[in-house]
Parts: C-alpha cells; sequence; structure tokens
C-alpha cells in the first residue's frame, strides 16, 4: 500500500512539473545551458516527457519501462540543474544554497524512480 501511494506521488510530482514546461516555457529555457542549440525544443521535450513517463509510471504493464526513463531523464536534465547552482545570478529569486541542494534532490529522485523498476 505504502509503495503505491509513493509510485502516485513520484507520478504526481512529474506530472505536474512537465505541465509546468508548458505554463512557464521561459523560465525552463532559461535554465537551459547555454551550449544546447534549440533550448525550446529541449523544454518542450522533456515536458512532454516528464507527463508522458508520469502517467505510464501508473500503469501496472508499463511501471518498469516508465521509471526507466524517468532514471535517464532524470540524468539527462541534471546538466540544467548544474547550470543553475553555477549561476545563481541568473536565477535571483532562489537562494544559491537551494540551488545546490537542488543538486542532491536529484538522486533521491533517481533512487525513489529505481524502487519501481
Amino acid at each position: 500500500m505504502l509503495k503505491t501511494m509513493f509510485r502516485y506521488l513520484l507520478a504526481v510530482c512529474f506530472v505536474v512539473a512537465g505541465a509546468n514546461h508548458f505554463r512557464h516555457p521561459d523560465f525552463y529555457i532559461s535554465m537551459m545551458p547555454p551550449v544546447l542549440p534549440w533550448p525550446a525544443m529541449w523544454v518542450y521535450l522533456s515536458g512532454v516527457a516528464e507527463v508522458g513517463l508520469g502517467v505510464a509510471l501508473l500503469v501496472p504493464s508499463l511501471q518498469r519501462i516508465a521509471a526507466w526513463g524517468l532514471i535517464v531523464l532524470l540524468i539527462a536534465v541534471f546538466p540544467a540543474n548544474v547550470h543553475m547552482a553555477t549561476h545563481p545570478g541568473e536565477f535571483s529569486s532562489f537562494s544559491p544554497i537551494l540551488l545546490w541542494l537542488r543538486l542532491p534532490l536529484q538522486a533521491v529522485f533517481i533512487a525513489w524512480a529505481y524502487w519501481f523498476t
């Protein structure tokens, strides 16, 4: 029962986060490391992936592949989180400490997703 609740919670986290890519794309575009071309495309693609994988996590036959997909996605977006932490002046609405604390939080989310593989 507890594991099911945490699976639903993780799914909701990703669906909401993914939807925010479409509600506030400029913020997510600003997170993108400047070396990546077509930042808007990556923002929308990652938003679709977050929503799709979050929903798929709730489908028993897709749970394992969705969890692995979330792990890959979390690794893929890590450079954007590093960019935020190393350029705190560009994200002045967030405390620099919070930007750095966000980095190990990725490992928590990876471990959480791994629980459903």
